[in-house]
């Protein structure tokens, strides 16, 4: 009787020892390879949703342009216009800024964004845009109120 209780106290201290070394290594093999996936992917997320943002910035900075314009009878000389009431009396009874709920913020690569008035690609009002991830004005990847 005490040679079978003391071989079912054996299998059960054999059991409960814990996971072998390759049982560790392959459940660190799947995670390595889970995370190679997960992780690229990821980043190419938030790069489309920083270029999704600089978007929706500039189309709503561009609402604001043209109320400006309205009531101004032309488009800003810089984007601190849009806040800055203007000091010449003339004019001043036509501002009914401030234009903006707060400062500018820069764009998601936290860079200023760019103001041309009259602009080169539309000649006819202002080109806003922000220099895009690489911070280069001029370049493939800026994001501007043009159509590409």
């Amino acid at each position: 009787m005490n040679d079978k209780h003391s071989r079912r106290r054996g299998m059960v201290r054999a059991s409960a020892q814990g996971f072998t070394l390759v049982e560790v290594l392959l459940v660190l093999i799947i995670l390595v390879i889970i995370g190679s996936i997960v992780v690229p992917n990821l980043f190419g997320v938030k790069d489309k949703a920083d270029i999704d943002a600089a978007k929706a910035q500039v189309n709503s900075m561009s609402t604001v342009m043209d109320i400006y314009r309205l009531d101004m009878n032309k488009y800003p000389a810089t984007l601190k216009d849009l806040n800055d009431a203007p000091t010449d009396s003339a004019v001043a009874d036509k501002w009914n800024g401030p234009y903006l709920k707060s400062a500018l913020k820069p764009d998601p690569w936290s860079n200023e964004y760019q103001y041309a008035s009259p602009g080169k690609k539309n000649t006819s009002s202002y080109d806003l845009w922000s220099n895009g991830p690489d911070g280069q004005s001029g370049t493939d990847d800026d994001i501007g109120n043009w159509e590409k």
